[in-house]
């Protein structure tokens, strides 16, 4: 086996240190040494996007938003779904994580930022939402940090607390639908989601396709 190759690095804002690497074709990204991705790695990022249009259908057109970019296979996985009309946004706090998309992954998953579909937003998908108009979106799929449990960027937990969960259901339409990745069950993210009216339900996912078990939760959470 070939070992493994430092590609790029970038640093957050925090000045923490983010790295993209490549071994035998595979790729990854890790967090001052710990790794957060992995593209032999990727069941529940595409069970994410597939979670998520499940109830939703093809027929209209809809506007998505994708927190966290990755290594692209949600973003990937949703435009294999989506319709001709749909408008996938795609948000990205660190720059660096969408040149390397672009450039280093192009042959991963980098070119779907180069579909007609898709807008990329590189900035907080926390204040994305917040800003947000009322109902402005059919599905947002927020695989942001390491779920409820912030790891990457403190801020990050903004978004899972009762406000910001208050925001993501302002910015979905009546019938629209949330789905958050998580690194594990989480009951008390799942209670606050209730206390602030979404119906949920707590779908478990693996790290990959032929695993036994199921290593990660999808909260999918549906606006009345």
């Amino acid at each position: 086996m070939k070992p493994r190759r430092s590609v790029a690095e970038a640093r957050t804002a925090a000045g923490r240190r983010l790295v993209l690497s490549e071994q035998d074709g595979a790729w990854a990204i890790s967090l001052d040494g710990q790794e957060l991705m992995h593209s032999r790695a990727h069941a529940s990022e595409l069970a994410l996007a597939e979670v998520g249009w499940a109830d939703l259908g093809t027929a209209a057109p809809r506007r998505v938003l994708i927190g966290g970019l990755g290594l692209g296979f949600t973003l990937r996985r949703m435009l294999e779904l989506a319709g001709p009309d749909t408008v996938v946004e795609v948000a990205e706090l660190v720059p660096a994580v969408v040149a390397w998309n672009r450039e280093h992954l192009r042959e991963l998953n980098g070119a779907c930022l180069d579909d007609a579909r898709v807008v990329v937003r590189e900035g907080d998908v926390a204040a994305m939402i917040r800003q947000a108009p009322r109902g402005r979106y059919d599905l947002l799929l927020l695989d942001v940090d390491n779920g409820p449990v912030a790891m990457v960027a403190a801020g990050n937990a903004s978004l899972y607390a009762a406000a910001g969960l208050r925001a993501v259901r302002r910015a979905l339409r009546p019938g629209g639908r949330v789905v958050f990745w998580s690194a594990g069950p989480d009951e008390a993210f799942a209670a606050r989601l209730r206390q602030v009216g979404f119906a949920v339900e707590a779908i478990p996912a693996k790290v990959h396709a032929n695993a036994k078990r199921a290593a990660y939760m999808l909260y999918a959470a549906s606006a009345g």
